[in-house]
């Protein structure tokens, strides 16, 4: 081979492997991966792809492919002994011609770090691949392969964080009977990292109850361990009987002596069923709304204090009737928020909501949930509505 042939040659490598490197592995999710593998070998090496997914704890002598991802036409699955050959040797392998005399398929492991996470397979009409060909597709079939190793692990982390998120969320203090209550608490969608979103709710002495709402800032398991450390912190401060701007001055101050806590937003309502009032203070917080008797929906006007751990206090307590007739709702930011919107936007669009006469707490949030699209959002929401019980 000359010397411009192998130039050529070489130059037409590094396109391909520039190329892979800006089509693969764009999102942290497996299956788009997969797609985007399928999508680069059909766009110049192949006819048809098939990218086989095997599951995170399989071995290749009993595994069996999951669910195939193709950008072209489907191939069949690929069988135990392939799998095995292709992850013994680690390299590609040419599969055998079917009888009917089509093309024979290469099929090129998915390793990365010795671990393997599947198979892609590519064939075309007019014959094999050559050996630059092959190379190329080797190099995209390790690029998926390192990506989907990060999207396997972030998928991990992820569960982990919302399994501790829902299983601290799952326990909640009770309320007095006096009031009734529900909640709801949704994972943003499929990709995103698990927020620091949380409520609670603590019995006071005479019949009054703690209503928090809290949100700590950032993703991932440390937002849902920190979380978990603000929670205990509350009901340790909130256990004095102080009232809400008090008690979020004393918790300021606990979480400002550890330089390592992140800062978190919090709104306090404390119902007084006997008075029929109800006292709120805010760190940082969206405000909360109630729907009266006829369904329409007002803001309260909350004054927003430093966000908890900056250690800047100056919380101030606001007071106001709540009646059996009102229902109070309290939420974390991705109930309203959207992107590129802004916030004042957001929550007009929550306060000219009209809900149902007379529904009860649990059918008003899922009616406010489902208007304002909260189970397809980008951020967590944690989300509760009160109401104090008629004598």
């Amino acid at each position: 081979m000359s010397a411009s042939s192998t130039g050529h040659a070489e130059r037409a490598r590094l396109r391909a492997a520039e190329e892979a490197a800006e089509r693969i592995g764009t999102t942290l999710d497996a299956r788009t991966t997969c797609t985007e593998l399928a999508r680069f070998v059909c766009r110049s090496l192949c006819d048809a792809a098939a990218v086989e997914l095997l599951p995170d704890d399989a071995v290749p002598d009993d595994a069996v492919p999951a669910v195939e991802h193709t950008a072209a036409d489907p191939a069949a699955a690929v069988a135990r002994a392939t799998l095995h050959r292709v992850a013994t040797e680690g390299r590609a392998h040419l599969l055998e011609a079917d009888r009917g005399g089509a093309p024979a398929p290469v099929s090129v492991p998915l390793l990365a770090h010795g671990h393997l996470h599947g198979v892609l397979r590519a064939a075309r009409a007019d014959g094999g691949f050559t050996a630059d060909e092959t190379a190329t597709l080797q190099h995209a079939a390790r690029l998926a392969a390192v990506h989907l190793a990060h999207a396997r692990r972030h998928a991990a982390a992820r569960r982990t964080a919302l399994d501790l998120q829902r299983a601290l969320l799952a326990e909640p203090g009770r309320p007095h009977p006096n009031v009734e209550l529900a909640t709801r608490y949704l994972p943003a969608e499929r990709g995103a990292l698990v927020g620091g979103d949380w409520c609670e709710t603590i019995r006071l002495h005479y019949g009054r109850t703690l209503l928090v709402m809290g949100d700590v800032m950032g993703h991932g398991l440390e937002a849902a361990v920190e979380m978990s450390a603000y929670r205990s912190a509350l009901r340790y401060v909130a256990s004095a009987e102080l009232p809400p701007h008090r008690v979020l001055r004393q918790l300021d101050a606990v979480v400002s002596r550890d330089d390592r806590r992140r800062p978190a937003t919090c709104l306090l309502a404390q119902l007084d069923p006997a008075r029929s009032i109800a006292s709120f203070a805010s760190a940082g917080h969206l405000p909360p709304v109630v729907f009266g008797a006829d369904g329409s929906a007002r803001l309260l006007a909350v004054p927003a204090g430093p966000p908890l751990g900056t250690g800047a206090g100056g919380y101030e307590l606001v007071t106001g009737a709540l009646t059996p007739a009102d229902t109070l709702l309290m939420f974390t930011d991705g109930l309203v928020e959207r992107r590129g919107e802004d916030i004042d936007a957001s929550l007009s669009r929550l306060a000219g909501l009209r809900l149902p006469v007379g529904a009860a707490p649990a059918d008003l949030l899922d009616e406010a949930l489902r208007r304002l699209g909260g189970r397809h959002v980008e951020d967590d929401v944690a989300v509760l509505a009160a109401r104090i019980r008629g004598r």
